[in-house]
């Protein structure tokens, strides 16, 4: 049975009490029942692969460490700091790897609800100063390199903005979050519709996302959650096609560009799943998404798992 999801959002006040696991109705709670001065460690691993039909053409992989606290607690919030440390590469490039660690030692402070639903990051003027005083310096290293020019331009765009933060450089923090501030009910799946972000043009995507609690682990107070997204189809399709047409146009290119009907299998899916425990601290959590654009392939996965 689907419901939705919006409609079981919990509105819970004053308890302090643990109790997000009912066996009797086979239901969870995922609450942060959090105190001011708590930590907890995480290790991040980030693996992209680019697949050209049934080659792989591109491995880029990333692990970096995480230290989250609890830096205050109200009746009605949470604000929460992830410190990000120990930043690595399997990239050997030595201008690589500096491009790669531009966020080491960076902060990143955000408030949730009560709850643990993600609300807004607080100290993104201090992130957005800190990205352009390192790529500052990086830029003044490699200037006659016009490559690493135009990374270090990338990285800076994703942290120029309030919105751009949120959207899009914080991707591990909001994976964090995702199935919090709900209640579950054991394979009872949940659907709603959420806007996204294009990566091919201005115009958000509609995606169906569907929610579901697979496993109840009352040995060690736990619990996992799984969710699936996907993006309108002829929304990707038609994205798709404006796309190619302004790359044609912007490289003065009379290329043949492909018929509606001849785009098929067009694909971008994410798939999360997350072992929460009790407290409403993740204990593991993975994201894999998959984009499909003619015979390209990109699956992107990202494992958040406390140490």
């Amino acid at each position: 049975m689907k419901k939705t999801l919006f409609a079981i959002l919990l509105l819970v006040t004053g308890n302090t009490a643990i109790g997000q696991i009912n066996m009797a109705d086979s239901t969870v709670q995922v609450i942060t029942y959090w105190d001011k001065g708590e930590q907890q460690n995480y290790t991040v691993t980030h693996e992209k692969i680019r697949l050209q039909e049934t080659d792989t053409i591109l491995t880029e992989f990333t692990t970096y460490d995480v230290e989250v606290t609890v830096l205050d607690q109200t009746d009605d919030s949470y604000t929460i700091q992830w410190l990000y440390k120990n930043i690595q590469t399997n990239n050997t490039d030595p201008r690589m790897q500096k491009l790669m660690g531009v966020t080491e030692d960076m902060k990143v402070i955000y408030k949730t609800d009560e709850l643990g639903t993600f609300i807004e990051v607080v100290n993104w003027e201090e992130i957005k100063n800190y990205i352009e005083e390192t790529i500052g310096i990086l830029k003044k290293e490699f200037e006659f390199i016009p490559e690493m020019a135009k990374g270090l331009e990338q990285i800076q765009a994703i942290y120029s903005t309030k919105e751009a933060i949120e959207s899009a450089s914080i991707q591990d923090i909001q994976q964090y979050h995702s199935f919090h501030g709900a209640q579950y009910k054991l394979l009872e799946v949940l659907q709603t519709q959420l806007r996204i972000p294009s990566f091919l043009g201005p115009e958000d995507f509609d995606a169906d996302i569907f929610v579901y609690l697979d496993e109840i682990d009352m040995d060690d107070n736990s619990f996992v959650l799984r969710s699936v997204q996907e993006v309108d189809e002829e929304q990707l399709v038609n994205a798709t096609l404006e796309y190619l047409n302004k790359i044609t146009e912007s490289m003065n290119v009379n290329a043949v560009l492909p018929k509606l009907e001849d785009i098929k299998d067009l694909k971008n899916e994410i798939l999360t799943a997350s072992r929460i425990h009790e407290t409403g601290w993740i204990i593991y959590s993975i994201m894999t998404k998959t984009v499909v654009l003619s015979n390209t392939t990109v699956i992107e996965e990202r494992i958040i798992e406390i140490n």
